[in-house]
């Protein structure tokens, strides 16, 4: 049986926060996040308590998806970047590893050009660490393990847990 989610490992995720500070250092950003395709936020490094995070998170997988429908309107397959350029700050939107969404917020102490090399080398390290959740993920479902910690759960155990 094989599964569209993947599990994270702890090292994974690791990685990945490793990742998204060194892009923040290299940057000169204020903040990254990275962002699964619904709106979820998956990892973050910065200042992000400056943001409501969660709004951000959803808002900008929204901002891609209604960019992708316009690239497809005009014969196009993706809009890979996107741009948006503010007053004080900036929103630097691209696909990482063909799963998830990176973003990058930065003020005039970087600039665009710098982001964009920087958010390219850090979108290399992630297509392999996807690439590592996704091998060991297949080789669970290979090995038969369980596909989540909830897939053992019955709905016995569920209405025991609140039932009357």
């Amino acid at each position: 049986m094989s599964r569209a989610d993947l599990v994270m490992h702890p090292e994974e995720y690791q990685r990945l926060e490793e990742g998204l500070r060194r892009l923040l250092y290299d940057a000169n950003a204020r903040a990254v996040l990275l962002i699964d395709k619904n709106g979820q936020q998956i990892a973050a490094s910065g200042e992000v308590d400056t943001f409501d995070t969660t709004s951000l998170a959803s808002l900008t997988a929204g901002n891609v998806a209604a960019t992708d429908g316009l690239a497809k309107l005009i014969g196009e397959r993706e809009f890979s970047v996107l741009f948006h350029e503010g007053q004080r700050d900036h929103i630097h939107i691209s696909i990482a590893a063909r799963k998830a969404i990176l973003l990058v917020i930065f003020d005039d102490r970087s600039s665009l050009g710098l982001v964009r090399l920087r958010v390219r080398r850090a979108n290399q390290e992630l297509e392999e660490i996807f690439e590592d959740i996704a091998s060991k993920t297949r080789r669970d479902d290979a090995d038969g393990g369980p596909a989540s910690p909830f897939d053992e759960i019955t709905e016995e155990d569920i209405d025991a847990l609140f039932g009357d």
